[in-house]
C-alpha cells in the first residue's frame, strides 16, 4: 500500500499534471471520434484499430468491448514487466476509445446518410480529413506523456527486456506488421490509410510535441 500510495503522490506532482491530463483526455475523446468516421469509411485506420475492427465483426462483439478485453489482457503483461509505461492514459486509451467508436458509428448512421461513406468524392473528403485529424489526436495523447495504451506497451517491453540490441524501429514495425497479418488471418483486408499512418505518424508527433511545450507545458 505504501508504494502504491507514492506511486501515486510522485504521479500528482509530475510538472504540468492538469494541463497534460487535459491535453490526454482530449487526445482521448478525438481518436474514437476522428476514428468512427475512419472505419465508416472503409480506407483503413492504425494496425490495431484494423485487427480488432476485423475481429469484433468476425464473432459479433461491440468493439469497444473487444478492443477492452484484449487489451485487459495485455496489461496484465504491462503490470508484470513494464509498470513505467502505466497512467491515466493507459487507462483511458483502453477504456474508453473503442466505445467511443461505437457511440459515433451509432449517432453516423442515424444522422447522416450513407452515401456519404460509400461514394466519391464524400468519401475521399471524409477520409483525408479524419486521417489528418486522429493523427493530431494521436500526437496530442502521445505526447501528453500520461502512459501508454497497452497495445503500444508490449513493443516497448520486448525492445527493453528481450530484444536489447535491436532497433525499437526494428520491432515496432514488425509488431505492428504482425498484427496486420492477424487482421488479414481474420478476413480484413488492408487498405491505404494504414501506409499512410505509417508514414505520417511519427512525424506528426514530433511537430505537435514541440508545439505542445512550447506553448501549453511551457518546457
Amino acid at each position: 500500500m505504501d508504494k502504491i500510495k507514492e506511486f501515486f503522490t510522485e504521479y500528482f506532482k509530475q510538472p504540468n499534471f492538469r494541463k497534460r491530463l487535459i491535453v490526454m483526455n482530449i487526445g482521448v475523446f478525438l481518436m474514437g471520434f476522428f476514428l468512427s468516421f475512419l472505419i465508416k469509411v472503409d480506407l483503413g485506420t492504425d494496425p490495431c484499430t484494423f485487427m480488432n475492427w476485423t475481429i469484433s465483426e468476425k464473432f459479433g462483439i461491440l468493439f469497444g468491448t473487444w478492443q477492452l478485453l484484449l487489451n485487459a489482457v495485455l496489461f496484465i503483461f504491462v503490470i508484470l514487466f513494464g509498470r513505467n509505461q502505466i497512467g491515466f492514459g493507459t487507462i483511458a486509451n483502453m477504456v474508453f476509445i473503442g466505445y467511443i467508436v461505437n457511440f459515433f458509428n451509432w449517432v453516423w448512421g442515424k444522422t447522416i446518410p450513407e452515401y456519404y461513406f460509400t461514394e466519391m468524392p464524400y468519401r475521399g473528403v471524409i477520409f483525408a480529413l479524419a486521417l489528418f485529424c486522429f493523427i493530431i489526436s494521436v500526437s496530442f495523447y502521445i505526447n501528453a506523456n500520461m502512459g501508454v495504451s497497452p497495445y503500444d506497451a508490449i513493443p516497448q517491453i520486448i525492445s527493453e527486456k528481450v530484444l536489447k540490441k535491436v532497433p525499437f524501429a526494428i520491432i515496432r514495425i514488425c509488431y505492428d506488421f504482425l498484427v496486420i497479418v492477424i487482421g488479414i488471418l481474420f478476413g480484413g483486408k488492408p487498405n491505404i490509410g494504414i501506409v499512410l499512418m505509417a508514414l505520417f505518424l511519427g512525424p506528426v508527433i514530433t511537430v505537435v510535441g514541440k508545439f505542445l511545450n512550447k506553448h501549453v507545458f511551457h518546457l
